[in-house]
This record gives structure tokens, sequence and C-alpha cells, in this order.
């Protein structure tokens, strides 16, 4: 594969394991399976079981694995032709992963604080409203 199309690879494979990834460490649709890992990896009794279940609520942990379903179904393999490339490949797609991670975090955060000075300045608003009605 020549290098742009492995530059390509990267960048685009990066979306799903990013999406997958945030999915099941932060959103709602798997909160329940979320929250008994958390409990696991703060209250049970055994060390690698408490980092077991760590590594299922971390993003960036949870991101390795999935990298690995993606590099075993795609073959995917970056500068090198051997396991070398396999390596290179890995952590290069978790770094940009986690990139994607991180931004869209920003931008849900951006997103709401927006949505709360716009409830905060619709809330002074009625206020007004209410006032200037009542006298």
């Amino acid at each position: 594969m020549a290098l742009t199309d492995q530059i390509i690879w990267l960048f685009i494979m990066a979306v799903p394991i990013a999406c997958i990834s945030w999915t099941v460490t932060h959103e709602e649709i798997f909160r329940e399976p979320h929250e008994w890992c958390v409990k696991r990896s703060k209250y049970d009794k055994y060390i690698l079981s408490r980092k077991f279940f760590y590594l299922l609520t971390c993003e960036y942990c949870f991101s390795h694995y999935v990298t690995i379903a993606f590099l075993i179904l795609c073959d995917y393999k970056l500068l090198l032709n051997d396991w070398r490339g396999y390596i290179l490949a890995g952590f290069s797609l978790v770094f940009t992963a986690n990139v994607y991670m991180s931004l869209f975090a920003l931008l849900r955060q951006a997103i709401k604080k927006e949505k709360v000075e716009i409830e905060k300045i619709e809330t002074e608003t009625d206020n007004e409203k209410n006032a200037v009605n009542t006298k």
C-alpha cells in the first residue's frame, strides 16, 4: 500500500475507533455496564480485577482494545510490511483516535456551556417580563 493510502487509512480508521471507544465509555446506552465496571474497578478485592475493569471505563485504555480489533479486521500496517507495521499502526491509530475524542469532548463542553448560557438569558428575560407584567 502506498504511503498516502496508509495515511488516509490512518485518519479514517481512527474515526470508528474513537466513536466506539467514546460510546462504550461515555454514552447513556452503556450507562449501567459502565457504572458496574466503575464500581468493580474501585472496590474489587483483587488488584488485577480492579485494573481490568478500569480498562473498560477509560476511553484511552479502551481504544487500545478497539484498535487491536480493527488491526485484525483490516490487516492494516503502517510504514513497514511486517509485525513492526502493526505496532506502528496500533499506536498511531490510538493516538489519532484519542485526538478525535479530545476534540469531540471540547466541542461537547462548548455546546453545553452555550446551552447553559442560553437558559440563563431566557430565565432572566422571563423574570424581567414577569416583573414588568406584575407592575
